[in-house]
């Protein structure tokens, strides 16, 4: 934390851009700086994401692999992360994959947006199943949801980058 706080405010957005992908979301929490340890830091971070603009938050959404559709190779941080928070899809049998990818799809072309979830411990099962019970929120109230899930990922890598 003592390095975060010292750097330039540039050097500091570049550390915690992997934890959220929103240029303003970084740009805002450094602005906050100092911070006396990660637990500021995370509780600073929640209201900058409750309050950034929908393009802002459509902006972190495009560093997120869709779930069941993880890069073969990681090769940034972002998507080392992301594997090892799907590793629950890892083995999940072609028909849930299948399943996954139609969810995916009927997501996308309802909200126009990835299907964003914390999937850190979660089965394949488990995120199909949140996927199919999203479907039926209204575009408001899932925007809500997508809120609370990227500020979920969010503590989580702050959590490992600050860990």
């Amino acid at each position: 934390m003592d390095a975060f706080n010292a750097v330039d405010a540039d050097a500091a957005a570049a550390m915690i851009h992997p934890c959220c992908a929103s240029t303003a979301w970084a740009r805002a929490v450094v602005a906050g700086r100092p911070y006396a340890d990660r637990a500021a830091l995370s509780d600073a971070s929640n209201p900058v994401i409750k309050g950034l603009s929908w393009a802002d938050v459509e902006e972190a959404l495009a560093a997120h692999p869709r779930i069941g559709d993880r890069p073969k190779v990681a090769v940034s941080t972002e998507k080392r992360w992301s594997q090892g928070e799907q590793a629950g899809v890892a083995d999940a049998d072609a028909e849930v994959l299948t399943a996954l990818a139609d969810g995916n799809a009927a997501y996308e072309a309802r909200f126009g947006h990835v299907y964003l979830v914390c999937a850190s411990g979660k089965s394949a099962e488990e995120l199909l199943g949140i996927l199919q019970d999203r479907l039926d929120n209204d575009p408001a109230h899932e925007r809500d949801v997508v809120r609370d899930e990227l500020a979920a990922i969010t503590r989580l890598r702050l959590a490992k980058l600050f860990g």
